[in-house]
């Protein structure tokens, strides 16, 4: 998919600036869209990954918003509007990941996680779909996670965000068709070249049916899938997880 399939569209990824999010910006740059990076504290990162997106000969900005804040969204997307006129895909990426037992869960830990993980996508979608119902169409995808289909009990918070993102993605689907497309990719256990595979993961491995962790091109494939093919699926989830998800 190296063709410029997306040129002359407008994608936003939220959490751009990093990890899984900053591949998948990439990724549709390389695609041809135009690409605003959203970050909340990864600003150096942002402006690396919008200065490797603009080297492709794309237009590409950064823009600071805390997602969890809805006037933070709705600032950004005033800006994306003001600059670009347009939206076509949004991926709500930017996501909080850590490991509380369920004992030691406190009020702050489901309000950061809730935050980011649920509140902070829907804002986005509701802020992106009614620049997209306005054009006539557009795509959401939502990145989720295994962790929202297994129970993981070390993530007792973070499984049910991403549980509660799932089911979102589902209601959205039905409340903005046939105008939008709303679909969710679901890793499984991606790993980056400088990250060790400690025991915890080799034991992950062992228990993949693809007996290997993935790699952030694996998401961002998927997502370059779903905006450029995807045109007759929405509500849907895709576990991108070498098979880990498998009853």
């Amino acid at each position: 998919m190296s063709e410029k399939h997306l040129q002359g569209q407008v994608a936003l990824v939220t959490g751009g600036g990093k990890r899984i999010g900053r591949v998948i910006a990439l990724t549709l740059g390389r695609a041809g869209a135009d690409v605003v990076v959203n970050y909340h504290q990864s600003r150096e990162g942002a402006q690396a990954t919008v200065r490797e997106i603009a080297a492709l000969g794309v237009r590409a900005v950064a823009l600071r918003a805390d997602v969890a804040r809805p006037s933070q969204v709705a600032a950004m997307f005033r800006t994306v509007e003001k600059c670009f006129g347009r939206l076509d895909l949004l991926v709500n990426n930017a996501g909080v990941f850590f490991p509380r037992k369920w004992d030691e869960l406190e009020e702050k830990d489901w309000d950061d996680v809730l935050g980011a993980n649920l509140k902070g996508p829907f804002f986005c979608a509701q802020a992106a779909a009614r620049m997209m119902l306005r054009q006539g169409r557009g795509s959401i995808i939502n990145i989720s996670s295994l962790g929202g289909l297994q129970a993981w009990p070390s993530y007792i918070h973070y499984g049910a965000s991403k549980a509660a993102l799932i089911s979102l993605t589902r209601s959205l689907a039905k409340a903005l068709a046939p105008t939008i497309r709303v679909n969710s990719v679901a890793p499984g256990t991606i790993l980056f070249p400088h990250e060790q595979r400690d025991a915890t993961i080799r034991k992950i491995i062992r228990t993949t049916p693809l007996r290997k962790p993935g790699a952030a091109e694996d998401i961002a494939q998927m997502v370059l899938f779903l905006a450029i093919h995807g045109e007759f699926i929405t509500g849907q989830v895709f576990s991108v997880d070498g098979g880990k998800s498998i009853p």
